[in-house]
C-alpha cells in the first residue's frame, strides 16, 4: 500500500523519533498516560499511525498486548525490523477502512499518537471515531494525540520570518498541505472542542492536555531553541503549564476519552 509516509519513513527515527525535540514531546505524553498503562492489567492495545513502531515496542515491553498499524509500508517495514518483543503485531492498515470486524477482537485501549488522525477531513474523522466505539470494549479509552489550530510556536516563528500566510494555516476548516520530505500531505487540524463535539454520543472526555505549549515543534529541530539550555528550559515550562485550556495553542494536545 503506497503512502506519502513511505518517502519520510527512512529517515523519520533520526528526524523526529530520537530528536531532541520528539524525545521531549514523547516523554509528556506518555507521563500523561502512565495512569493507563501503567495498571497491573495487561492491556489490550491497538496503535493507529504507528510511525516506526517506538511507542508499540515500550507498550509491549510493559508486557502488553499489541497491534500497531500504519498505512506506510515503508513505517511498518522499520517498525518490524527493530527488536521487538513477541506481544507486538506490525500490520498496514488504512484507517478509512477500520471496521469493528478488521482485527476480530476488541482492545481496551486505542491509541494514536503525533499528528496521524490529522491525515483525516472532518468527515473521516467521524467515521473512525464511529468506528472506534465498535473496537473497543466496555469502558475502553481512546487517546489521541493531535495537532491543534492555534499553535503559539508557529504563530511565532512564521510571523518573525515575515510569513503571515503559514503563521497562520492551521487556524482554518480547510485541508492543508503540509510538506512531508518533498511530498505534499493533505492535512486538517482540530482543537479539542472539535474532537469532544464528534465523540459526545459515544464518549466521555477524561482528560486534555497539552503537548508542547513551549517546547517547539519538530522542524525547529536544526535550530537553537531545540538545544542545551534553552530546551530544558523549555521542558520544565511544558511540565508546568498543564492547563486544558491550554491545549488549543500547543504544537499538539493529548485528548482521552472513554466510551461510554
Amino acid at each position: 500500500m503506497h503512502s506519502d509516509f513511505d518517502i519520510a519513513a527512512p529517515q523519520y527515527d533520526s528526524i523526529f523519533t530520537y530528536s531532541n525535540i520528539g524525545k521531549a514531546q514523547r516523554k509528556l505524553v506518555f507521563k500523561y498516560i502512565n495512569p493507563i498503562i501503567s495498571q497491573e492489567k495487561k492491556l489490550s492495545i491497538l496503535e493507529l499511525n504507528c510511525g516506526t513502531g517506538a511507542d508499540a515496542i515500550t507498550f509491549a515491553n510493559m508486557q502488553h498486548n499489541v497491534i500497531a498499524t500504519d498505512i506506510s509500508e515503508g513505517m511498518i517495514a522499520i517498525a518490524k525490523a527493530k527488536k521487538h518483543p513477541k506481544n507486538v503485531a506490525f500490520k498496514v492498515q488504512d484507517i478509512n477502512t477500520l471496521t469493528a470486524n478488521t482485527f476480530n477482537k476488541k482492545f481496551d485501549l486505542i491509541f494514536s499518537n503525533f499528528g496521524g488522525l490529522n491525515c483525516l477531513s472532518k468527515e473521516q474523522l467521524a467515521s473512525f471515531l464511529n468506528t472506534a466505539v465498535d473496537l473497543l470494549n466496555p469502558n475502553g479509552k481512546l487517546v489521541m494525540v493531535v495537532m491543534p489550530k492555534q499553535c503559539l510556536w508557529e504563530r511565532f516563528y512564521f510571523t518573525l520570518k515575515g510569513d503571515h500566510a503559514k503563521a497562520k494555516r492551521r487556524n482554518t476548516t480547510e485541508s492543508v498541505v503540509a510538506n512531508v520530505d518533498g511530498v505534499g500531505v493533505e492535512t486538517w487540524y482540530f482543537n479539542p472542542a472539535d474532537i469532544l463535539e464528534l465523540s459526545a454520543d459515544s464518549f466521555s472526555k477524561e482528560n486534555v492536555k497539552p503537548i508542547g505549549i513551549t517546547i517547539p515543534p519538530s522542524y525547529l529541530e536544526k535550530s537553537f531553541v531545540a538545544k542545551f539550555p534553552l530546551l530544558n528550559i523549555f521542558k520544565a515550562l511544558d511540565s508546568l503549564l498543564t492547563a486544558s485550556s491550554l491545549a488549543k495553542y500547543a504544537d499538539h494536545f493529548l485528548i482521552v476519552l472513554e466510551k461510554k
